[in-house]
This record gives structure tokens, C-alpha cells and sequence, in this order.
């Protein structure tokens, strides 16, 4: 017997669960282990919802041998079931939306998702197998989703809930009942237990953090603490709330937060209970009121993490020079790095501030060699490192300061910027918790959050048991280390892309060394960059990278690389959205670093650059820009176009190596769609600007449709070699040139002379078979062999391409798949046997077979023998001296 169940205290969405996993389980029979909350069972009265669930009393349980539990996977919270659970033979299967906890119950299925509610899981699996569902049912599971995501404004809401809600409205869900039985008038009783909470309130500081603590006592049971907990927190605007109400000798626990610091979820397990780390409840048996009271104080004291100091949010390491440096060469240091102050140091100690209002006027004033040390600021506001973000905040808006320095013993460890400061205060005020419990949304939180889940569900065991070594070996040695660019950009769009990148805070060698020693790995370094590539045993690739930044000399030139900091590091980088860094270190992994608001622009797809001179130091991130625009579907920001625009018109890509622009457009052949890409770059005058004649013609389009589908069809046979793909590509784009223009062209690009050959030599080819091809009237399977089988895999794909005729391209196609392979059974040696001396002859011998072969004329080995017996015939009339050359044998009654 199947049985679907739920926890104690049945809600809406374990209701809804319950009646969703019915349409999975149609044999299933229905039980609730206990009583459901006072809406649920008014909704079933007055409603007269046709649920068929049996009654707990004088249950066969001894019968069930398979356990559906839906919304609740603790043992503690399934009441008189949990005597079955763990008995031989019993399948347990179950659905929950809670975070995975090492205390849950063991299930042969489970199934968790981080979403709103379980109806939401559930409600994916019945779309999927297309499962009806009635207006009435529509509507059951719409409350579900509604009451659980406080109708869709919890934080723990995702894109999943929203849509789910759509369907059921598309199912008929009436939206007055919903509203009508999760927005209820509070009982009598329901008012004066809330009346109790927020008289017995009371406010705790621990560890920085404010906690709200309500208790009261009742004679009887009063259900919704959960709702009348968050009537309580809204109406006094509470970031973390504990409400404790004694009833039915029993302390009621409800927590809700809006703050990391404090995890609810945890605490509440420490009672038996659990939930999400935002909103979380327990049952508390054999303690009083009291004792409850006082056990929770105490796990506050012990859990709640203290609120962040300066360390936690400084910029570090930061940019300092001797006080010996000119007044001219600061400013020098400022423009290259964008900086507005610098920290002046004598022998390693800081010693003063300096500023770029300060250097500039001084240089005004012709003072450019004059010392820094005669200008600075010798007494200058600094913090400690564990100085508190109250004490940064009030020492910035006092003295209207844009940096403090964090100073320890006389050194400079890092600095707090405005940016900094505002990046955090902004995070705090909007409230939003980044716990593993909001995880899996479709980007939706603020800028600072924990991926640890998304990773969990992403990535493959290795490369997660790979990430984590990198975390244990960077705190042995001290360093910090991020998993940066389109790895975590692709992760959060929940794109694959297993093409790990790592970035050392600390030295990235010595790094890279010390994880290979951990995970027996091998390391090619590269000391003049501070880079290395680690090689696994499997061959999987890891590359490593001190944070540096970068400058430019000149427009268009390549960037000059010195050491610096993650926040840095990241701002060398082209995109808003490659920005992103996800931290491995131990006690921080997971932990999302946005400095340049990559999230909100992943949100918005757009495409933004991290200041307005990039496109000038960098133009081939205009032929980047397009590349993303049209594999993620974005699209550049106004201004960013405008900037785009601009650098092409001010002749930039025109300084550009062409071997840089060669590398960019085989990147772009070798995406999915090219041709739209070329399109886009068309649009914004790239080709035009790289070469005059580099521009799209009428049936490009086609063409490249053509090529895709030729290399998609080929992709199926699952044959070698595979072709390079951006090879097809360039030889459609470029082979109806004229050749002086193609020279041009490449004289332009300037690839590697191995590269620029075969590109000549098979474009040249191209135009011969095209022609040839076009001008037979009949192709035979021999005569089609001897024209392909010297030509690349490149060449054949493209020709095949670019065949209109349905029977050439056919012949191309036969040749790919079958004649290129056919060799005849006959060898060297059966010609020796056959008394035919070694010689040029052999070669004309097994080529007129080969062809007689392919078109049919012989089949097995006995033909083979008549054929060269017949053909061949003055090769076995006289052994008296070896045979001279011959001329290769035409097919019968064929011209070429």
C-alpha cells in the first residue's frame, strides 16, 4: 500500500503537496499524522474540497510499503509515522523545499528544491507528465504557493514559484477564495495572543546584533503563531524575532530573520526543529517557558555570528609609494590605477595621505618634483582591522572622508573606501538575508550572497571536491583564493561551462604548486604574469592567477599586468557580468564578491563596461560585446553602444594587431550562431573598420545556415576527425571573394603563417571543386573520391555547404560517410602471389580497384582477382623485367 503524508500542523502547502502527489501516486491513499492549522480546515468545510484522506485512528500502517511524505522530511515532525519509518522493506519517498539537514530522514527518492513551497516541486513534476487539474484543485494548490511565499514577497520566493502560480490561474484558480482564507480576520483569540507578543517584547544585543523576543502562556491552543509572527515583525519592522508561547504543555517556537548574521534555521534544530535559515519553528517538550527562554539565549550568544568589521569589508591590498616620490609620479600612479588618495610609506610603515586634489594642484603650481612627503597629510584618520563598521561609518560622515586607511602596528593592511562602505550599508538596508536557503534563485537577491547550494547542484562531484581542496589549501597557506569570470557568470545563468578559473590573493604559483602537491597534480608556471596551469591525472585543466590589474600605455595597446587585489583584479575585466567571484576559502565558500553590480546587469541582460574608457583601451571588447549580445541573448547598455560607436569611428580597431583580431574571430566562428554576431558587428561598423572589404553580401545569411546544418548533420555521424568548425565558417565567409581580396584580408588578420597557408591553399581548392562540381553532368562514387580525398575535411564540409543541387550534395555526403573508407581487399602481397612483380604497376592496380570497388563493379575478393586478371592481363604474360610506369586505369566507358 502507498501512503501520502505530511507534518503535524498541516498548512496550505502541505495540503496542497498532499493533493498534487496524488496526481503522481493515483493509488496512493491519503493521511494527515495530526491536526491541520484552523485555515485549512475551515477551507475544507466551507469549500467541501473533495479530499479523500483517512483517518489516523484504527490506520493499517503495518500494510504501507511505500511512504510519500511531502514538505517535511524530520522524523520529529511526522508524529505516530515515525514508528514505521526505518522498518525493513518500507520505500520512503519524498519532496521537500527545506535545505538538506544530516538529521533527515533517509528516502530510496528524494527530491529537494530551494523554492518558495513543495506545491511547487510537485506542481513541475504534474506539467510535466500532463496531468489534469480542476478549477477546485487549481485553486488548493494556488493557496499552497501563496500563503507558504507570503503571496510571492518572501525572500525565499523564486522564478519557479511565480511561474507555478501562473499555471494554476491558468487552470481556473479563483484568486477571491485565495485571498479570502490566507487574509482571514484574526479570532478573538488570535488578537490577544498577539496583544501578549508585543507587550512581553523584549530587545537583546548579542554580539552586535538586535533580537526581539516575545513570549506568552495560554490555557489552550491558539493556531497561526507563524501568521500572527509576522503580523508581529512587519508591524514593528524587526529584523530578527523569536516568539515562545506556552500551550497545550508544549513551548511553541516561531523565528523569523532578515539578517546573516542570524540563522534561524540552526537555532530552531537545536530544538528538534527546523526551516529555512530566514524562517524556521520548533515543538519544545519536557521544558518550561522559562528554560526554553534562557536555552535560546544562550544559543544566540553561541551562534550568531558578530556583525563585520573593518577586515571584513576593507580594500586590500591597496596601492602605497615612498614618500622619497615625486609629486608627478603620484599622479602618474593615480591615473594608471584610477585612484583618488595614496598612502605614503617610510620603510613599511604608513606615514601619511595624499590626495589627487592635493597632487594636481600641486603640479598646477609647477611643484611636480617636489616629494610627496612635503605635501601629504602626516596625521591622517585610519582605523584597526577590527575596528567596527560603526566606528568606520561615524568617522567617514564626520569627517566627510572618501578613504580610511586600516593600519595595524604602523602597517597598512588594507583600506575603507566610500564605495566599500556604501556597498555594505546598502546590502543591510534592503534586508535580505543570503543564505543556502535562497540559493537557487533566478538571480534575485542583492549584490553579496552564497552560491554553496548552486554549486552543490551544478557542478560534477570532482570539480566540487576541486573547488573545496583550493579553499583548504589557500587557508593553509594563507591566502585567498575566488573562482572568477565565466565560470561564475555561466553558474549563476545556469549555463555549464567547467572551464574553472582561479584567482590568488597571495602568490598564484606558489599556490598552484601546493594544491597539485594536495591533489597530485601537475603545474606549468609562468613567473612573469603570476600565472600557472595545474593538470590533473584525468588531464582536466585548472588555470591559476595572481590578482593583478592592468593599465595601457596607449590606446589599442596590450596591458601593462602588475599584483594587486581581487576587487582589482576584477576590474580589469571587460563586462559588468565577468566580474563576478565566488570566494573558496572555508569559512567563506560560496560566498558571492559583486563590486560592479555584475548580478542586477545578469538580471537586465545587458551588456555594461566598467568605465568609460574601456572600449579606447581595448577594442576588441566591441567584438566581445557582440559575441555575448548573441550567445546570452543580451544587449549593450545605450551608453555602451554610444562608446562602442565611438571607438570604431576614432579608427581604434585600426591599430589593433591583426593577430588579435584573428584570435577574436575564431571565437566568434565557433559559436552557435556567427552569423548574427558578424551581423551585429556589421551594424556597428567593426568590419568596415578591420578591413573595407570585410563586409557581409547578400546570401551570407543562407550560406552560413547552410554550414551550420552540414557540421550538425556531420556532428551525428560521430566520426574523426572532427573538422574546425571556424575554419567552414571562414572559408563560407571569405571563398566567393576575389582572390586579390582575400589576400588583403589576411594580410590584415596576420595569422600564423600556418594558419594563413591553409587557409590560401584550401580556399583555392574550395574554387576548383566548387566549379568542377558544378560543371559535371554525372558523378560517379570513383570520380567524386578522386576529387575529395586530398582535399580537408574543411574544404568538403564547406563545398557540401555549398552545393545547391539535392544530388551534389548527396554525392559529397555519400563520400563522407562511406567512400572515404572503402579500400579494396586485394594488398601488395595477393599481387606478389599473383606472380606480378613489385613496382609502380601495384599503385595503378589497387587504385583501379579501389574505383571498380566504389562504383560497384566488383564486390568480393573473387571479383578482385578477375578484375586484375582481366584488366591487367600483359602483367602475367612475361616476368622478364619489372613493369614501368602506367597510366592509371579510366573508369569504364567514363571520361574524367
Amino acid at each position: 500500500m502507498e501512503l501520502i503524508s505530511t507534518h503535524i500542523q498541516a498548512d496550505f502547502d502541505a495540503l496542497a503537496s498532499m493533493v498534487a502527489a496524488s496526481k503522481l501516486y493515483p493509488r496512493a491513499r491519503l493521511l494527515f499524522p495530526g491536526s491541520q492549522e484552523r485555515n485549512v480546515r475551515e477551507f475544507l468545510r466551507e469549500t467541501r474540497f473533495p479530499l479523500q484522506a483517512d483517518r489516523l485512528k484504527g490506520f493499517p500502517l503495518d500494510g504501507v510499503t511505500r511512504l510519500i511524505l511531502v514538505d517535511v522530511k524530520r522524523i520529529t515532525r511526522i508524529g505516530p509515522l515515525r514508528d514505521i519509518v526505518g522498518r525493513p522493506g518500507l520505500e520512503i519517498h519524498i519532496y521537500d523545499h527545506h535545505p538538506a539537514h544530516p538529521k533527515d530522514i533517509a528516502g530510496s527518492l528524494t527530491v529537494l528544491r530551494e523554492v518558495g513551497a513543495t506545491t511547487t516541486i510537485l506542481l513541475d513534476l504534474v506539467r510535466e507528465q500532463a496531468l489534469p487539474l480542476t478549477p477546485q484543485e487549481a485553486t488548493l494548490l494556488a493557496l499552497g504557493i501563496y500563503e507558504e511565499t507570503g503571496f510571492l514577497t518572501f525572500t525565499n520566493t523564486t522564478e519557479a514559484d511565480l511561474q507555478a502560480a501562473a499555471y494554476c490561474l491558468s487552470r481556473g484558480a479563483n484568486l477571491g477564495l485565495v485571498s479570502d482564507f490566507i487574509r482571514r480576520e484574526l479570532s478573538a483569540e488570535q488578537v490577544g495572543l498577539l496583544n501578549e507578543l508585543i507587550k512581553s517584547a523584549e530587545t537583546y544585543t548579542i554580539n552586535g546584533v538586535r533580537v526581539v523576543i516575545s513570549t506568552a502562556s495560554l490555557d489552550r491552543y491558539v493556531g497561526d503563531l507563524a501568521m500572527l509572527t509576522h503580523k508581529l515583525r512587519d508591524m514593528e519592522n524587526i529584523n530578527v524575532l523569536f516568539t515562545l508561547v506556552r500551550m497545550d504543555n508544549r513551548v511553541h517556537l516561531v523565528a523569523r530573520s532578515r539578517l546573516e548574521a542570524v540563522d534561524v534555521g540552526q537555532i530552531t534544530d537545536a530544538f528538534g526543529g527546523g526551516g529555512h535559515a530566514t524562517a524556521a519553528s520548533a515543538t519544545v517538550k519536557d521544558l518550561t517557558l522559562f528554560q526554553v527562554k534562557e536555552r535560546l539565549l544562550q544559543l544566540l550568544k553561541e551562534r550568531i555570528r558578530p556583525l563585520k568589521q573593518a577586515r571584513d569589508i576593507m580594500t586590500a591590498p591597496v596601492k602605497a609609494i615612498p614618500e622619497r616620490f615625486t609629486l608627478r609620479g603620484a599622479a602618474e600612479i593615480m591615473n594608471r590605477f584610477n585612484l583618488a588618495h595614496l598612502p605614503v610609506v617610510r620603510r613599511g610603515e604608513m606615514v601619511g595621505l595624499i590626495t589627487r586634489e592635493v597632487v594636481d594642484k600641486g603640479i598646477f603650481h609647477g611643484l611636480g618634483d617636489a616629494p610627496v612627503r612635503d605635501y601629504m597629510s602626516g596625521e591622517f584618520p585610519h582605523v584597526a582591522p577590527d575596528a567596527s563598521l560603526s566606528e568606520v561609518q561615524r568617522l567617514m560622515v564626520e569627517r566627510s572622508l572618501g578613504f580610511i586607511p586600516v593600519v595595524e602596528e604602523g602597517r597598512l593592511r588594507g583600506a575603507v573606501t566610500r564605495a566599500d562602505l556604501l556597498r555594505y550599508t546598502y546590502q543591510d538596508l534592503l534586508k535580505r538575508p543570503t543564505f543556502p536557503a535562497i540559493d537557487e534563485r533566478e538571480l534575485g537577491e542583492p549584490a553579496a550572497r552564497t552560491v554553496g547550494s548552486l554549486l552543490a547542484n551544478r557542478l560534477p562531484p570532482r570539480i566540487q571536491s576541486l573547488l573545496r581542496s583550493a579553499g583548504t589549501v589557500a587557508d593553509g597557506i594563507g591566502a585567498k583564493v575566488y573562482a572568477v569570470g565565466g565560470f561564475v557568470r555561466d553558474l549563476l545563468l545556469r549555463h555549464e561551462n567547467l572551464d574553472v578559473d582561479l584567482v590568488v590573493e597571495g602568490d598564484g604559483i606558489a599556490f598552484a604548486e601546493a594544491l597539485a602537491r594536495h591533489v597530485a597534480g601537475k603545474v606549468t608556471s609562468h613567473r612573469t604574469f603570476g600565472t600557472a596551469v595545474m593538470t590533473l591525472p584525468d588531464g582536466f585543466k585548472l588555470d591559476v592567477a595572481t590578482a593583478r590589474t592592468e593599465y595601457y600605455e596607449y590606446p589599442a595597446a596590450l596591458p601593462t599586468v602588475e599584483h594587486s587585489s581581487i576587487k582589482m583584479d576584477l576590474y580589469r575585466r571587460d563586462f559588468t557580468i565577468n566580474t563576478l567571484a565566488v570566494c573558496l576559502n572555508g569559512n567563506r565558500y560560496g560566498e558571492l564578491l559583486d563590486f560592479f553590480g555584475g548580478q542586477q546587469d545578469l538580471r537586465d541582460k545587458t551588456l555594461r563596461i566598467i568605465h568609460n574608457l574601456s572600449f579606447v583601451e581595448d577594442p576588441t571588447r566591441i567584438l566581445r560585446a557582440a559575441r555575448f549580445e548573441v550567445r546570452f541573448g543580451f544587449h549593450l547598455g545605450r551608453h555602451a553602444e554610444q562608446l562602442a560607436v565611438n571607438a570604431v569611428q576614432m579608427g581604434l580597431l585600426e591599430k589593433l594587431a591583426g593577430a588579435r583580431l584573428t584570435t577574436e574571430l575564431k571565437l566568434i566562428l565557433q559559436e552557435a550562431r556567427p552569423f548574427a554576431i558578424l551581423q551585429r558587428l556589421q551594424q556597428l561598423g567593426v568590419l568596415a573598420a578591420i578591413h573595407p572589404r570585410l563586409s557581409l553580401e547578400p546570401g551570407m545569411e543562407r550560406r552560413f545556415q547552410r554550414v551550420g546544418e552540414v557540421l550538425t548533420w556531420y556532428g551525428l555521424l560521430y566520426q574523426e576527425p572532427s573538422p574546425a568548425a571556424w575554419i567552414v565558417y571562414l572559408l563560407a565567409l571569405l571563398g566567393e571573394r576575389k582572390s586579390v581580396e582575400v589576400r588583403t584580408i589576411l594580410r590584415r588578420l596576420n595569422p600564423p603563417a600556418r594558419i594563413a597557408a591553409t587557409i590560401s591553399r584550401d580556399l583555392a581548392r574550395l574554387r576548383a571543386l566548387a566549379r568542377r562540381f558544378q560543371q559535371a553532368r554525372e558523378l560517379s562514387p570513383s570520380r567524386v573520391y578522386r576529387w575529395l580525398v586530398d582535399a580537408s575535411l574543411e574544404v568538403t564540409l564547406t563545398l557540401m555547404a555549398r552545393m545547391e543541387r539535392t544530388e551534389l550534395r548527396k554525392a559529397i555526403g555519400d563520400f563522407l560517410t562511406t567512400a572515404r573508407r572503402v579500400r579494396p581487399t586485394l594488398r601488395g602481397d595477393d599481387l606478389r602471389a599473383l606472380g606480378i612483380r613489385p613496382g609502380p604497376i601495384y599503385r595503378d592496380i589497387l587504385n583501379s580497384l579501389l574505383y571498380a570497388r566504389l562504383d560497384g563493379h566488383v564486390q568480393s575478393r573473387d571479383d578482385e582477382l578477375r578484375f586484375v586478371r582481366s584488366r591487367f592481363a600483359r602483367t602475367f604474360s612475361s616476368g622478364e623485367k619489372e613493369s614501368g610506369p602506367s597510366k592509371v586505369p579510366k573508369e569504364p566507358g567514363r571520361g574524367e
